[in-house]
């Protein structure tokens, strides 16, 4: 049994924008093979089923609608090890602020 999702949760949704054949011929043919979808974050506008049509609210407010994927998705994304000539470089930047910011009030 699918299951119910109610109004208000955070859901992801996932609508095809392009199919196979839709997609441009300068597409390599690997990319062409497959459709072109858009997975889009949001608050469920109505209760749903997992795998059925939903509406969502997205936080910028707009309003979209596709296949409801999951219920509170989690980020699974990174950015790679830390780089560690960048890591000093938000307390230097702060420092430069401030010492600017005082010379030009005079404090």
């Amino acid at each position: 049994m699918a299951k119910q999702v109610k109004k208000g949760i955070l859901v992801e949704i996932e609508q095809v924008i392009l199919t196979p054949d839709e997609r441009a011929p300068q597409v390599p043919d690997d990319t062409r093979k497959v459709p072109l979808v858009m997975r889009a974050r949001g608050m469920l506008t109505d209760d749903s089923v997992i795998g059925e049509e939903a509406g969502i609210e997205t936080v910028t407010g707009r309003l979209l609608t596709g296949k409801l994927v999951e219920e509170n998705p989690a980020y699974d994304h990174g950015f790679g090890t830390p780089i560690p000539e960048l890591i000093p470089i938000g307390r230097e930047a702060r420092d430069i602020l401030m010492k600017n910011r005082k010379e030009v009030s005079g404090t």
